[in-house]
This record gives structure tokens, C-alpha cells and sequence, in this order.
């Protein structure tokens, strides 16, 4: 809830007859968890939104592959996650490859 209204907002807003929407809407999120060394009860999230005609998930993918890159550095690598959004088709998730132990 607190990085999507951003993407209401620039939807309402986006004259398409000028191109196509691209947007990223980064944020902090807070959530009710006990903090454990794999949870927090903040994290940053990055939502990304692109309409146009012939966008693929290659194209997602080859986006956040160039966000990771420049963000922590090329030995950084993006798996997507088959996940279920009741409010997106297709949907998945985005994991990079750990810092720490590099898996």
C-alpha cells in the first residue's frame, strides 16, 4: 500500500496518445513482524510499471538485471519467481543474488 498509489496516481495522470508509461515507484514498508535475521519490520520496495504494445517479462527482467547491476554492483544476478497478485497477470517476484554468501 505504500509504493501503489503512486502507479493510480501516474495512471490517471499519463496522456498515452504521447507514448508509452514507464515508471518506477520506490518506497519504504512496514509491516507487523518480529525482526529475525530473514524478516524486519521494514524494508524498501521497488515497484516498477510499464504499459505499452509488445512489453514482455524479458523486458522486466532485462530492466531490474540493469537496476541490480547499477545498484550493487555486475556479480549481481535476477531470478523471477512465479507469484500470485490478485491485482496483476502476470506476476512475479524478484530476487537478487545475497551479498553475503552469493547464492
Amino acid at each position: 500500500t505504500q509504493t501503489s498509489p503512486m502507479q493510480a496516481r501516474t495512471l490517471e495522470k499519463h496522456d498515452f496518445s504521447k507514448g508509452p508509461l514507464k515508471m518506477i515507484s520506490p518506497g519504504v514498508v512496514y509491516r507487523r513482524d518480529t525482526d529475525d535475521p530473514t524478516h524486519s519490520h521494514q524494508f524498501h520496495q521497488v515497484e516498477g510499471l510499464v504499459i505499452d504494445k509488445h512489453i514482455t517479462m524479458a523486458d522486466l527482467k532485462g530492466t531490474l538485471q540493469v537496476l541490480a547491476h547499477e545498484l550493487f554492483g555486475d556479480k549481481f544476478d535476477v531470478r523471477l519467481r512465479p507469484s500470485y497478485f490478485p491485482f496483476t497477470e502476470p506476476s512475479v517476484e524478484a530476487d537478487i543474488t545475497c551479498f553475503n554468501c552469493g547464492g
